[in-house]
């Protein structure tokens, strides 16, 4: 299975993953039953969960991919922050998922715990997402990252990254997809694009820190991000607050004067804006990993009329 989704990864076929947040709750089990009520499962390819974004408590990242996993039988991104777990733990966490073939991982340094809304919370900060992409390494060779043998020898572990979608300097974003692809990333997902012009530079950015890359032993893929916007005040917070992401003004001046007429219009506008977005920059480039927040209905909407 995991195998088969790498390969679809690489291969020149579409490819296409769901986000999906864990939440505050003890039970995993109601978000599953949202995805299986509305059969998103059979709209992608595989999913992906959260690890305490904004390094707020939210229910385990890997137990959440285990559970998707085993109910969908399709293969979940298990998102990994450094900012929780020291080396020990990071390499005992991926010894464990190993046996249940929890095997793609994406790599995230974390949001700082600073803004954590648990008292006084601290960070482990032992390096960045560029370690456990070495640690990820180490066990495709066979050894821990202090260099010991395993007495049995892990599968192989995919390893993702992350990269901002717009920045002031085009070469901040190129240095940094450089940066991950040396150190054995196959995949990088970007922030979320609206604009075709975007896509088509993050494009170019990714294939010429390809060329650049010291060991060439894989083939690494960039995957596109997509967040739905219906609303003015989303559209609003993304541009504002969220480095990395650029909405266009024009997406910002008709939900204004669509929200002037009422929400269900804004609401109207939003959703065909973000469903022709996502229509032509999958068209261009059918390797997409798509957010919605956990508003399944959303997505089932967007990859109805975009497939």
């Amino acid at each position: 299975m995991i195998e088969n989704f790498i390969n679809k990864l690489q291969s020149n076929n579409s490819f296409l993953t769901l986000e999906v947040t864990p939440t505050h709750s003890a039970n995993f089990t109601k978000t599953v039953e949202k995805i299986k009520e509305l059969k998103i499962d059979e709209l992608i390819d595989g999913f992906s969960t959260t690890d305490n974004p904004l390094a707020r408590l939210k229910y385990n990242s890997m137990f959440s991919a285990l559970k998707l996993q085993q109910t969908f039988k399709k293969p979940c991104i298990t998102t990994i922050s450094m900012r929780d777990r020291n080396k020990i733990a990071l390499q005992s966490d991926m010894l464990g998922m190993n046996e249940f073939d929890l095997r793609v991982i994406l790599a995230l340094t974390g949001d700082p715990a600073r803004i954590s809304d648990q008292p006084n919370a601290k960070a482990v900060n032992e390096g960045r997402s560029t370690l456990l992409l070495d640690m990820i390494r180490c066990f495709n060779s066979g050894i821990d990252y202090g260099g010991k043998p395993f007495k049995d020898t892990p599968k192989n572990i995919y390893p993702f990254a992350v990269t901002n979608a717009v920045a002031k300097n085009k070469k901040t974003i190129y240095k940094n997809i450089l940066k991950k692809l040396n150190h054995g990333a196959i995949a990088i997902i970007t922030q979320p694009v609206y604009d075709i012009e975007n896509a088509k530079e993050l494009l170019e950015l990714f294939e010429e820190a390809k060329n650049e890359i010291k060991f060439l032993d894989t083939n690494p893929v960039l995957i596109l991000g997509f967040f739905p916007i219906t609303k003015l005040r989303t559209a609003q917070f993304l541009a504002s607050h969220v480095p990395g992401i650029y909405v266009p003004p024009s997406w910002m001046e008709k939900l204004l004067i669509a929200k002037e007429k009422g929400e269900e219009e804004e609401t109207r506008v939003g959703m065909d804006l973000s469903q022709k977005a996502f229509k032509s920059i999958y068209q261009f480039h059918p390797k997409m990993h798509l957010m919605t927040a956990n508003h399944f209905n959303l997505a089932k909407e967007i990859l109805k009329v975009s497939l």
